[in-house]
């Protein structure tokens, strides 16, 4: 049996144990979650509070805005910029008068794409660590991200075309075919002759998603926009477009707390078929990277109780050992005290977009 962790006591002091992802990655390959710390070892630009934290702090968005993100007691940029926008598009099918709205929809939709090409790194300054993220992903069968960046989309985008020359490796389905989520998913697990496939959720959205103006929900970037080296942002400039377009807004729940995300969550064809039907049916073991696993995504740990989930490997940053005691108490809690907890290294060899040495790891014993 693994051994996920071994405890020394120093009165009531816990120490548990972290490995190097090496050591352990052979028990660990059917799902794997990831969080905002993911992001942050790509680019530390990611390294912010919130997407609205960062507009105050850069002086984007007026007073009556403010006014609007206190009245419905949110932080939820999407929550709000949706709101306004549908306020706006039944003014328009009335013929009514109401600048103050169509105002207030323009400068949030402003400010939103303004804090996000603040804060998101073009394709060129990561593109180095696509192909070591894509080797990493690449060994699991379940892809959740909770980030609403565009980084996981590169990397399947990447893979993908490797598969596609070579006509090996994994290819990543996100269920998403000619840009609407097919509901039966599981169906799309079977992998082409000679690869392997992963599918890819995104529980709280992504920039990639949109909502039409009937709530039609879609996927904005499809395989078709290039990445090509000499236009780095081609996918970003895409997805601005059809914001400014008036045909779409974003979904992703970027902020809010947990009851906040859960009901933003229920109000979406995708992301409520992805709670409901995903997340359950992760299988037995789980990796989470770069997850605080925080208050404001409880729903997330109550919703893998529903799951047959019996090990978790969570990943630890410089020796947390807090972090290790908070982490496995929050899992037993609201997912079972019988579950298995094992920790690792988030920068150890093979780990996300740390590339393997010349290093000979010796796997742990079963």
């Amino acid at each position: 049996m693994l051994k996920e962790k071994i405890r020394s006591y120093q009165g009531d002091k816990v120490t548990h144990k972290i490995h190097n992802w090496q050591d352990i990655s052979s028990h660990f390959s059917e799902s794997i979650l990831l969080g905002n710390g993911a992001s942050i070892g790509i680019d530390s630009r990611f390294q912010y509070s919130s997407l609205k934290d960062h507009a105050c702090a850069n002086g984007l968005l007026n007073q009556s805005v403010n006014t609007l993100f206190d009245y419905f007691k949110t932080s939820d940029f999407e929550l709000i910029l949706r709101l306004v926008w549908q306020a706006t598009k039944v003014n328009e099918a009335l013929a009514l008068t109401d600048n103050a709205t169509k105002i207030a929809y323009e400068h949030i939709r402003e400010c939103l794409i303004k804090a996000v090409q603040e804060i998101h790194p073009p394709h060129n300054s990561i593109q180095d660590q696509i192909p070591v993220i894509t080797k990493f992903l690449s060994s699991f069968e379940t892809v959740l991200s909770l980030n609403y960046d565009l980084t996981l989309y590169w990397v399947m985008m990447y893979a993908n075309e490797q598969v596609r020359q070579l006509r090996h490796g994994t290819e990543f389905k996100d269920c998403m075919i000619k840009g609407k989520f097919r509901s039966d998913w599981q169906t799309l697990r079977d992998p082409l002759k000679g690869t392997k496939a992963a599918l890819v959720f995104y529980p709280h959205g992504s920039l990639v998603l949109a909502r039409h103006i009937v709530q039609q929900e879609v996927k904005l970037a499809l395989t078709e926009v290039k990445l090509a080296a000499s236009t780095p942002n081609d996918l970003l400039d895409h997805i601005k477009k059809s914001w400014l377009s008036d045909d779409y807004v974003p979904l992703f729940v970027s902020e809010g707390t947990s009851e906040q995300k859960v009901k933003a969550i229920e109000n979406s064809h995708y992301l409520s078929i992805v709670y409901r039907e995903v997340i359950p049916l992760i299988g037995k073991n789980l990796t989470i990277f770069g997850w605080g696993l925080g208050e404001s995504d409880i729903h997330i740990l109550k919703k893998l109780k529903e799951s047959s989930v019996e090990k978790i490997a969570v990943s630890v940053y410089q020796n947390d050992q807090s972090y290790c005691i908070d982490a496995a108490r929050m899992i037993r809690d609201h997912i079972g005290s019988k579950i298995k907890v094992v920790f690792f290294d988030s920068e150890s060899d093979g780990c996300w977009n740390k590339p393997v040495s010349s290093s000979i790891y010796k796997p742990s014993t079963t």
